[in-house]
C-alpha cells in the first residue's frame, strides 16, 4: 500500500510557540529573563528541546561542560514544562487536515514518524482532534534509535500496512531528508517554515508550498493504487 509519512513539528503543525515558552519556563526557573524569541527563534525549536537550551543558555555566556550539564539538567523538565500547556499556541498548518483525509480517501496509508518523545506526540495529536487520521504513529522513544536512522520510518510504514517501496516522507528539516535518503524513498520539505523555501537547498525529490498541492504530488511520486 502506498504511505505518506509526516512529520509532526513544523510539518502537519506549529508547534514552535508552545516548544519556546517551556524553554523560556527553564530560563525563568534558573533566574533568567525568557532567552528565546516565539517568532524569531521557531526554527530553532524544530531542532528540538535540547537546541533551544543550548542557543539560550549560549546568549547568556555559558559555554562548554558547563553549558552541556545546564542543557542535560534541565530537558527533563523543560518536557515536563512543554506537556502541561502542548497546545496553548500550537496550531495545524493550514490544510493540513482536508489533505490527510483526502489521501486516505484515495487509498494511501498515513503515519506519523516524530523526534518528539511518543507520549507528547500521542497526546498532541489527540488534543488537536487528528489521531483517528493515521494509522500508525512512531516517537523519539518508541524504538532505541530515532530518525534519521531507518527504522523508526520503516516502522511507521510497516505499523501502517504499507509498503516502504512506495512511500515517502513529509518533513521539514535536514533529518528528515537524511532519514529518506537513508530508506531510500523520495523526500517532500514544506516551505511554510520559518525557512520558507530556502529548505530547497537540501536537495528534497519535492517542495509543499501549501497543502492543497499534496495528494496530486503522493500520487506523482508514488504512482496510482494497485
Amino acid at each position: 500500500m502506498r504511505t505518506v509519512v509526516f512529520d509532526l513539528d513544523g510539518t502537519l503543525a506549529d508547534t514552535s510557540g508552545d516548544l519556546i515558552a517551556a524553554a523560556n519556563a527553564c530560563f525563568v526557573a534558573r533566574g533568567h529573563a525568557p532567552l528565546l524569541d516565539a517568532q524569531d527563534d521557531a526554527l530553532i525549536a524544530f531542532q528540538g528541546g535540547r537546541a533551544m537550551l543550548r542557543v539560550g543558555y549560549a546568549r547568556v555566556g555559558l559555554e562548554g561542560a558547563a553549558l552541556e550539564a545546564l542543557v542535560e539538567a534541565d530537558y527533563k523538565p523543560l518536557l515536563g514544562y512543554y506537556g502541561a500547556e502542548i497546545d496553548r499556541y500550537t496550531r495545524l498548518y493550514p490544510g493540513a487536515v482536508d489533505a490527510v483525509k483526502t489521501l486516505r480517501n484515495q487509498g494511501f496509508a498515513t503515519s506519523i514518524c516524530t523526534n518528539k518523545p511518543e507520549g507528547l506526540a500521542r497526546d498532541l495529536v489527540a488534543r488537536l482532534g487528528v489521531a483517528e487520521l493515521f494509522d500508525a504513529l512512531i516517537g523519539a522513544d518508541t524504538l532505541p534509535v530515532r530518525k534519521p536512522a531507518p527504522e523508526p520510518y520503516i516502522a511507521a510504514v510497516e505499523q501502517a500496512g504499507g509498503t516502504v517501496a512506495r512511500s515517502l516522507l513529509l518533513g521539514d528539516t535536514v533529518t528528515d531528508r537524511e532519514t529518506a535518503r537513508v530508506v531510500g524513498v523520495p523526500s517532500v520539505l514544506v516551505s511554510f517554515g520559518p525557512e520558507g523555501r530556502g529548505i530547497e537547498r537540501l536537495a528534497p525529490e519535492a517542495l509543499l508550498d501549501r497543502y492543497e498541492d499534496l495528494p496530486a504530488l503522493a500520487l506523482r511520486l508514488l504512482g496510482a493504487a494497485d
